[in-house]
């Protein structure tokens, strides 16, 4: 049976503590390789903007293929990124990977659609630039309430990681030791997330907790 490590990807911290579009990659994924009968040995997940092409994580995944020469599995190409050199640099390094929404496609297919995913998102910039510039000429004060509400739910979010710190050494000191064990224990325990609302904990979630946890410890 053929071995592969997943690659998951949500753009802004938000996304990952909802679990918005996380959830429909995993699934994708999993029908994938229950379909090609294609074991699932590890699964990574990072939250950063598709317009980085520094991300750990990514890295991470890859120097885990080369070392142990397994599949990269994703569930679209954009996932990887929307940049034509980065989507080169990737297949240069020899990894075998797969994009879900498009699994038989060929190295040249995999560069045009990276080049129209990379137009697309230099567009939406474009368009983007051109709104707040028509907005600024109108008068429009931006950016300020914004600014203020990020600086207000970053403070709330390093404090809910302060609060959940005692609970997540707990859950680690009863052998539940990866990201993927802990969210299943706060999901058993019904540990109430950040945000509430009966949520529960997703995997890039309790990632970021941990890396809150670690960053901010007192």
């Amino acid at each position: 049976m053929k071995k592969a490590v997943a690659y998951y990807r949500v753009s802004t911290d938000r996304q990952g503590e909802s679990g918005l579009g996380l959830e429909a990659q995993e699934e994708s994924v999993h029908v994938y390789t229950k379909a090609r009968k294609i074991k699932l040995i590890k699964e990574y997940t990072e939250i950063e903007s598709g317009k980085k092409n520094n991300r750990p994580i990514l890295q991470e995944a890859l120097h885990y293929c080369i070392k142990n020469k397994t599949l990269l599995i994703i569930a679209k190409l954009d996932r990887l990124g929307r940049n034509v050199a980065f989507i080169s640099a990737l297949m240069e390094t020899n990894v075998e990977f797969v994009a879900v929404d498009n699994p038989e496609a060929i190295p040249l297919i995999l560069h045009i659609l990276a080049a129209f995913a990379q137009h697309e998102r230099i567009q939406v910039s474009l368009r983007t630039k051109s709104a707040l510039q028509a907005a600024k000429r109108r008068g429009v004060e931006l950016g300020k309430y914004g600014k203020t509400l990020a600086s207000k739910n970053k403070k709330d979010s390093i404090a809910f990681a302060n609060k959940m710190r005692p609970t997540i050494n707990k859950i680690k000191k009863a052998g539940f030791k990866t990201v993927r064990e802990i969210t299943g224990e706060l999901n058993r325990r019904k540990v109430p997330t950040f945000r509430n609302q009966g949520n529960r904990w997703h995997v890039s979630t309790v990632y970021n907790l941990l890396n809150k946890c670690t960053a901010h410890k007192k």
